[in-house]
């Protein structure tokens, strides 16, 4: 008798694709994407970041079935088991890599943090290297973050679900900014995600935020002067200083990264790009765990002094501040999703109504409900001075079917 086809979950649009993507992966009901980007007169079907990350998600699974249409308008995925950097299954020497061509536009975090949401729940540790001429770790235009924000900003909140902080770490080992025209960028980045838990614990984050009492950051400079670092950290530092008094950002100098020219008549011939500045921040509250970030850089058409983009991040920090809530609108989705994975038991996240109220959270309560999960419960804070909301998030208990019972 054969097997009964599996019913797949449909979808339309690459909006959330790789948050549906990832959900998918994690509770192995299998989608079909439609509709993905039918309309556009230049850019049809899937985008190369969007190839680039079904690659990924190929190499650190085992029995995926990805198939695209010939236009690249429909995708249809079918999971198998998250097997992580396992020799002999996509892995060269334990270490799974990730070669981004130089039509990327997207940052290198786009691919990190879904990544880090599939990891805890991996067979064996996920080791992942992002090379190649497409790697930008510095923020982009397109809203992505910096490399610096995910590691000081994202990372932390693993901690609250079990997952052993000392057992991640991201490397970066060639910082860049976008090359000419938003694209590509040739920086080398390290992800080694060595926690797997069986089943993520419950979180309550349902206390006020408390206040801020540091400020932390990077300020980065690639194939330009480092004394933009310097620009960039006064001016920001002139706005904050009279706010809080414990505040140190660290200047990092690159040289900017070579590659290929791709001229025909000598192959070997190579080019500077990902040329840039920029400047990630992260406020820390008296409350652990409580983490604020902002990132701003120089768009690669230039034309903005390092004064600028510091009074630019500077502001964009406290406008974050103000939102108030426990997490931000960037760490949300993934305690969102961590905590709909767990234990079936209810925890609790204090979220800005400004946070909640965006089109991808939203989206990602409608999409958790498509693959299982409960509804989410909302009330108002019992507070006269806050406009903040609970939102109560039960666990589905699908957790992590490669990890051993200890």
């Amino acid at each position: 008798m054969a097997a009964p086809h599996p019913e797949y979950l449909r979808f339309t649009t690459h909006r959330s694709l790789t948050h549906r993507l990832v959900l998918s992966t994690l509770t192995g009901r299998p989608v079909h994407i439609s509709q993905i980007r039918s309309s556009s007169p230049t850019q049809t079907g899937l985008a190369p970041h969007e190839i680039s990350f079904l690659r990924l998600l190929e190499s650190i699974t085992n029995g995926s079935s990805i198939q695209i249409s010939y236009t690249g308008t429909t995708l249809t995925y079918s999971p198998g088991l998250i097997t992580g950097s396992v020799e002999g299954l996509g892995a060269s020497g334990g270490v799974v890599k990730c070669i981004l061509p130089e039509t990327i536009r997207r940052g290198v975090s786009w691919f990190l943090i879904p990544l880090c949401i599939l990891a805890p729940f991996s067979k064996a540790p996920v080791n992942v290297r992002f090379e190649g001429d497409g790697v930008i770790t510095s923020a982009t235009e397109t809203g992505d973050i910096s490399v610096d924000s995910v590691r000081t900003a994202i990372l932390p909140l693993y901690e609250k679900f079990g997952i052993l902080s000392s057992k991640l770490e991201l490397r970066v080992l060639q910082r860049s900014c976008a090359g000419p025209g938003g694209k590509g960028g040739g920086g080398i980045v390290e992800l080694r995600f060595g926690s797997q838990v069986r089943l993520p614990k419950t979180v309550h984050m349902n206390r006020s935020p408390g206040r801020v009492r540091r400020i932390r950051g990077v300020a980065y400079s690639t194939g330009v002067s480092a004394s933009n670092n310097a620009r960039m950290i006064h001016t920001a530092r002139g706005i904050l200083n009279p706010l809080v008094n414990d505040i140190h950002v660290a200047a990092q100098y690159d040289q900017a990264p070579l590659v290929s020219s791709r001229d025909k008549s000598d192959p070997g011939a190579k080019k500077r790009t990902g040329i840039g500045f920029g400047l990630c921040l992260v406020a820390e509250s008296s409350v652990d765990g409580v983490l604020y970030s902002a990132d701003v850089v120089a768009p690669s058409s230039g034309g903005v002094t390092p004064e600028d983009i510091g009074k630019q991040c500077a502001y964009q920090l406290l406008e974050i501040i103000s939102q108030g809530g426990c997490v931000t609108r960037v760490g949300a989705a993934t305690v969102l999703t961590l905590m709909a994975m767990g234990s079936e038991d209810v925890g609790r996240l204090r979220l800005g109504r400004d946070v909640i109220g965006t089109e991808d959270v939203v989206g990602l309560g409608r999409d958790l409900k498509m693959f299982g999960a409960s509804n989410w419960g909302l009330r108002d804070v019992d507070e006269d001075d806050s406009t903040d909301i609970i939102v109560s998030v039960k666990g589905t208990g699908v957790g992590n079917i490669g990890k051993k019972i200890a």
